[in-house]
């Protein structure tokens, strides 16, 4: 990104008036088979010209859908456009780059985490309204007003913050639902920190949401329904996802992973959950795990360096149930290479992190001690 280009800031914009924000998009639908559907919701916008952002794969199987549904039920004629893999700062250029060279009014992020959070950042640097399709409940990032950009290499380099949600968030569940157990479980990973870290920035005084305020009690709200749908159903949707049966437990989950967790953590706050995921992105060991993956064991390292036992016993037993990972070494870590485990705190530490959301003043070694503690509450379920 351009040093010289204006950013919005919501925690210099908003927070210096101490104001609780809670923030959405302007509306949410879930429906099996909903692709053919899309253009019904997209008639507001008022659009001659759609780009659908998507991993060519994707675009091979649905595109042509989804280019039907626009015109027959929007008047939209739509023009498929490739994502490169990486939600990088140059592939937003890449796709910002394409669009110039066209007529588009509005984009649609069709695919993962990464085609969504590149999809927002090229819609806010075009100034276009951007719609939301995810493929995957692996994460939460479809409602949010913010994307997590990477390197091209795969480490984390930061939050980018727009100052509106996406236009609106349509979710096939036949695709979502079907796709690799994998990606369903994930989400119940990053979604299960959901209500922990949004309780921890409650309870500091300093905590400050990911719109720059401090949380609302809806935010706090929907963690807390977050969570209990995930201890409730998030065992059988796991098995039910593996055998890709749409089922009811599965369609809960998929609403939790996608709108209660992306409405709870961004108007609810982050705490050391994510800022631990974001340091073990400095290692290449944990590159095989994917975002919801590193946030579920990060999230008992959290429990654990609140002294909350109970909790984090709980969670890692979560863990353990729906096939997230519970120790070290199922993230290709271990509690003896200290090394890497003080380079991963380090980085969790930086400035502007969520961890300095956290109700007590957190550092470098209890970043080492919680993952420690967590590795040993997990080998102990063994």
């Amino acid at each position: 990104m351009a040093e010289s280009e204006a950013r919005f800031d919501p925690f210099k914009d908003y927070g210096s008036v101490e104001a609780k924000v809670y923030s959405s998009p302007h509306k949410y639908v879930q429906k099996k088979g909903l692709i053919k559907d899309f253009g019904t919701f997209l008639k507001g916008l008022e659009a001659e010209k759609a780009g659908i952002i998507g991993e060519k794969f994707l675009l091979d199987i649905h595109g042509e859908a989804i280019v039907s549904s626009l015109k027959d039920k929007a008047g939209v004629d739509a023009r498929m456009l490739n994502f490169g893999g990486e939600s990088s700062w140059q592939e937003v250029t890449n796709i910002v780059e394409d669009v110039k060279k066209d007529s588009i009014d509005f984009l649609v992020g069709f695919g993962g985490g990464k085609t969504i959070d590149t999809a927002k950042a090229a819609g806010y640097k075009l100034r276009i309204p951007v719609v939301i399709a995810p493929t995957l409940a692996s994460n939460d990032a479809p409602c949010s007003a913010l994307s997590v950009i990477y390197s091209a290499e795969g480490e984390f380099e930061e939050y980018f913050f727009f100052p509106d949600n996406p236009y609106i968030v349509l979710v096939d569940t036949a695709v979502v639902g079907t796709a690799p157990e994998r990606f369903v479980v994930s989400g119940m990973g990053d979604a299960m920190a959901t209500y922990y870290e949004a309780d921890a920035c409650n309870r500091a005084p300093h905590g400050r949401n990911m719109v720059g305020g401090r949380p609302t009690m809806c935010g706090l709200a929907i963690g807390v329904l977050c969570k209990d749908v995930l201890y409730e159903y998030g065992p059988q949707a796991a098995k039910d996802a593996a055998k890709k049966e749409v089922t009811d437990a599965v369609e809960k989950i998929i609403e939790c992973n996608t709108l209660l967790s992306g409405l709870g953590f961004e108007s609810g706050g982050l705490g050391a959950a994510h800022a631990i995921h974001n340091g073990m992105t400095i290692t290449p060991k944990t590159h095989h795990a994917i975002h919801g993956e590193k946030v579920a064991f990060a999230l008992v390292a959290q429990l654990v360096m609140e002294d909350n036992r109970e909790e984090a016993l709980r969670v890692s037993k979560f863990n353990k149930e729906v096939g997230l990972p519970y120790k070290l070494s199922e993230l290709h870590l271990e509690a003896s290479d200290t090394e890497t485990l003080e380079l991963i705190a380090k980085r969790s530490l930086e400035p502007g992190e969520s961890i300095y959301n956290m109700p007590f003043t957190v550092t470098p070694q209890m970043v080492v001690d919680g993952m420690i503690g967590a590795d040993e509450l997990g080998i102990s379920l063994d």
